[in-house]
């Protein structure tokens, strides 16, 4: 048998041939979609449920001052008028709670202890409750656990903070 070297050529020229062509590359992804983050949810109101005392708090601050016959006590929202003022006369020995606005129907007002209707009296762009300074439900009002609530049909409810100011016009009129 002979060796012929043509074969042989022929098949290194194959292989050196193919060596140099590059192998295919992967085709190149196409990009999809952009993922973005899911929208936010809506910003809803959030609603008050079954027990008040999971309400939220309506916007405001109490203010503290004295005055000659007593002290006063108003909450209020920054800038705004007084939505609640309970206001102590020492000479009458009693306590007026007002909240602003002329619905004269009865108010609610329910603490952590305590709820009770009380008829109020309009006295110009409010109306008003005269309590004696040893009412219970000034105390339950100054010690309610957090928070308590003014109701009044035709009126929107407030949920009121229970802060020292309420105690601190309560003890003046108790001497």
């Amino acid at each position: 048998m002979r060796f012929s070297p043509a074969p042989f050529a022929a098949l290194v020229a194959i292989l050196f041939v193919s060596g140099c062509v590059s192998a295919p590359k992967a085709p190149r992804p196409v990009p999809g979609p952009v993922a973005l983050p899911p929208p936010a949810p809506p910003v809803l109101p959030v609603p008050q449920g079954a027990d008040w005392r999971d309400w939220a708090v309506t916007p405001g601050d109490w203010a503290y001052r004295a005055e000659g016959r007593g002290s006063v006590a108003s909450f209020a929202a920054p800038g705004a008028t007084a939505l609640l003022t309970l206001r102590c006369d020492r000479g009458a020995g009693a306590v007026y709670l007002s909240r602003s606005g002329a619905v004269a129907t009865p108010l609610t007002l329910r603490t952590s202890s305590l709820a009770r209707t009380v008829t109020v009296q309009p006295s110009g762009a409010s109306v008003v409750v005269a309590l004696t300074a040893r009412d219970p439900l000034l105390d339950a009002l100054a010690f309610s656990r957090g928070r308590f609530i003014v109701e009044q049909q035709g009126a929107p409810t407030l949920v009121v903070p229970a802060w020292a100011e309420v105690g601190r016009v309560i003890e003046d009129c108790r001497g």
